[in-house]
């Protein structure tokens, strides 16, 4: 009797510890994870560079067909292919910028719209089916959804003839505004396509959508594509989807139903929705190995969420938007605001530069876009999803440390997010653009961006160029060394090297200021009006035109994103060369002579 007691609370031991160790969706505010927290294993990694020159790059995706290919999206309509050996195959796999005979198919008048991805068949190798989703230009931005098929002769590009010959429209979701258009396609382990849809723009979702099952907005949807080939039946509707036969005609009956059975009715309800209540849902991720769904979900002005939605899920739940933005009341008044959650709470959730109206900056682990990246199973990394935010260049990892999530900063770097995706061995991919958003100058007219790849850090290859990163600790400053000016790359501490013509042609102004370390046009009337000229191109996009935008730094009241930018040295390094994120390098575009007139000008605006 005794070792039957025993032996039973051993396996009662087991299945608790087997249930705690099992990553679960938090069920109260305090289990949602935020920053400062540290994942198992310590884990280091760093982003190796695989391929650059690409326009507004968007998406990263593998065909999983035994080629080594990744395929970049570029925001104007084209996919790019990298090979596997790094090169970039110079025709396009697709271009949606030739097809149709009064310009391109892509719509692309604002940042948030373009082509937003690539999703390849799980039979591609087979069928040579593919699918992207972009916002048609002759819809008026609606989101299409279109298939194609390579030709197998021809299996590296698709000629104009053949884009428009097989592409079959699979949806088209309408869009009210310019933005929040959400944008991932991706098969999911089950085979069937999900859809990640934003809530249809402005701002505060006007249109209720986020909670309205009657519309495809502000959703994730399922969509079983496998339907014979005809136009008549674009896709499917899985028969486990939650809605499925929620809209379906029936006897009214009044007496003898459940109130469950009266829940399940939806008259109204569309049988693609997943999920509901996202704001923004532009990236999300299966991990590879357990098939559990993750969500970068775009927050509002204070808070970015991230979405755990484990692969037992039957599907239906509400994420909240726009009752509330992750564990946030919207709208948010102040720190102490009080409202009952809604639906279903996300895994972690990291603050703005300002986590609520009225606050103090903060001065670190902040970001303003969540760019979901992909799920790591290596460097020590179990079911780790990294993140990486627009703006503040920041690398998150969010993990399941057998108890509760864990959200830890693993990079600060230079880059300014955008997507992510998997290579074919796994290993997960970020691509990185220097594109605005306030002045959104079109997809072609930004420097071209790049693809990394996301390894451990001690796995580095030789000779591989690595993303820039913020050191951890106090930084260098800039200073005379041996009777000689020293300027230094804002990140890594670097001596700067300057990307300009011999001393002897470098302006006076330039030779002088890199003697003395002091800008000699600060007060100077007429470098400040050329200094106001060019900041009204270059920067007013980001901080506005009175140094005020907090997309960027707020230039006028010392809160300041690198702490190298209260000195002329240091606001010149920062300017020049970059700082984290969507603090873009301008040494290469812009002469030295124009940056210190830039500062000049800001120098001179009103402090507050």
């Amino acid at each position: 009797m005794k070792i039957r007691i025993a032996l039973g609370a051993a396996v009662s031991a087991l299945l608790l510890m087997s249930q705690s160790s099992a990553p679960r969706v938090p069920q109260t505010v305090d289990e949602v994870a935020r920053p400062g927290g540290k994942l198992p294993g310590n884990p280091k990694i760093a982003l190796v560079k695989v391929a650059t020159g690409f326009y507004d790059p968007t998406n990263a995706a593998s065909a999983n067909d035994g080629s080594g290919r990744i395929f970049v999206v570029e925001r104007v309509g084209r996919v790019r292919v990298v090979r596997k050996d790094g090169s970039i195959q110079p025709e396009p796999f697709l271009d949606l910028t030739n097809i149709n005979p009064l310009g391109s198919d892509v719509q692309t008048g604002f940042v948030e719209q373009g082509l937003y991805s690539i999703a390849f068949h799980p039979r591609f190798k087979q069928n040579g089916y593919f699918y992207v989703h972009y916002a048609s230009l002759p819809f008026n931005g609606d989101g299409v959804i279109v298939r194609f098929q390579v030709d197998p002769r021809h299996p590296n590009f698709l000629t104009p003839e053949r884009t428009r010959e097989t592409a079959k429209v699979i949806m088209r979701i309408e869009q009210p505004y310019y933005n929040h258009n959400g944008g991932q396609i991706e098969f999911g382990p089950d085979g069937y396509l999900y859809i990640a849809s934003g809530d249809g723009g402005w701002e505060g979702d006007p249109y209720e959508a986020g909670q309205d099952l009657g519309t495809l907005l502000g959703k994730m949807l399922r969509i079983d594509v496998n339907t014979e080939d005809n136009d008549k039946v674009p896709y499917k509707i899985p028969p486990t989807n939650p809605f499925a036969e929620a809209k379906s005609e029936r006897l009214m009956q009044l007496f003898g139903i459940s109130e469950l059975d009266f829940s399940k009715i939806k008259t109204r309800s569309r049988p693609e929705i997943w999920a509901y209540g996202v704001r923004n849902p532009y990236e999300f991720s299966f991990d590879l190995k357990t098939g559990d769904l993750y969500i970068a979900d775009v927050g509002q002005n204070h808070w970015e969420e991230i979405i755990f939605q484990p692969a037992s899920s039957k599907g239906g739940e509400n994420y909240g938007w726009p009752k509330v933005n992750g564990t946030k009341c919207f709208p948010m008044t102040g720190p102490d605001d009080q409202c009952p959650i809604v639906g279903t709470l996300p895994a972690g959730e990291y603050p703005h530069e300002i986590p609520y109206p009225g606050a103090q900056p903060l001065k670190d682990g902040w970001g303003c876009s969540i760019e979901g990246l992909g799920v790591a199973n290596y460097g020590g990394m179990k079911g780790v999803y990294l993140v990486g935010d627009w703006c503040s260049g920041r690398v998150f990892g969010l993990g399941w440390d057998g108890q509760r999530w864990q959200l830890e900063e693993l990079l600060h770097t230079n880059l300014q997010f955008t997507a992510g995706g998997y290579d074919e061995d796994g290993y997960v991919l970020a691509v990185d653009c220097h594109c605005f958003y306030t002045a959104d100058k079109g997809p072609m007219a930004n420097p071209p961006g790049s693809l990394w790849r996301v390894v451990p850090a001690n796995q580095v290859p030789p000779g591989a160029e690595t993303a820039r990163t913020v050191p951890k600790g106090e930084l260098i400053s800039s200073a005379a060394e041996g009777g000689k000016l020293v300027f230094r790359h804002p990140l890594d501490n670097s001596e700067l090297k300057f990307n300009t013509l011999p001393d002897s042609s470098l302006a006076p102004a330039v030779k002088q200021f890199r003697s003395t370390g002091r800008n000699p046009y600060n007060g100077n009337a007429t470098a400040i009006q050329e200094g106001r000229a060019a900041y009204q191109q270059s920067c007013a996009g980001c901080h506005l035109a009175d140094g005020t935008g907090r997309i960027g730094s707020n230039l006028v009241d010392n809160q300041f994103n690198h702490p190298r930018s209260n000195t002329d040295v240091g606001f010149f390094e920062v300017v020049y060369a970059g700082g984290s994120g969507a603090m873009q390098a301008f040494g290469e575009r812009i002469p030295d002579d124009t940056i210190l007139k830039i500062m000049a000008f800001v120098d001179s605006l009103k402090k507050k």
